[in-house]
């Protein structure tokens, strides 16, 4: 039975690089230097990033320009294998701090500032899949979006 809420611990800096890395190898695939800078850059936003964000992070770090399209493909391959989540109303994207867990996605988008908050919580998202499967849908990865204010944008100013 799946649980309503979990928490995980949550891997940071290079524990985390170390997690997205090895799960990126178990799926079969390499762990390159511009992967692991791709990786590096997105883990280091505190909010989602766009891909020319990450590209823009990559240059300046690596010293040459870094094309977004290459960052694109990049993305895509770790939003496949688990080591990011795209959060599609800001067509941008977070590091997944916890990429040896499958699970469904729920976030919760600040439209003052931009911060988003990663929830999990198991029991609501099996229920969309079954109003989903209900109506004969067949849901590969649902991702529920949230926006509104976040607790510090709607605090009143003094």
């Amino acid at each position: 039975m799946a649980h309503a809420h979990h928490d995980h611990h949550e891997p940071q800096g290079d524990d985390l690089a170390r997690a997205a890395q090895q799960t990126l190898e178990r799926s079969g695939e390499q762990w390159t230097a511009m992967r692991a800078s791709v990786f590096g850059a997105l883990a280091g936003f505190d909010k989602p990033a766009s891909a020319y964000d990450i590209a823009d992070a990559v240059s300046k770090r690596e010293g040459r320009r870094i094309a977004a399209n290459s960052v694109y493909r990049i993305l895509d391959l770790f939003v496949g294998a688990n080591l990011a989540r795209r959060v599609e109303s800001a067509n941008a994207y977070v590091a997944n701090a916890h990429p040896d867990c499958r699970h469904d996605c729920i976030f919760l988008v600040c439209d003052v500032c931009g911060q988003t908050t990663h929830l999990d919580d198991d029991k609501l998202t099996q229920a969309v899949r079954r109003a989903a499967e209900g109506v004969g849908f067949v849901p590969e990865r649902p991702v529920i979006e949230v926006r509104g204010t976040c607790a510090i944008c709607a605090q009143p100013v003094n």
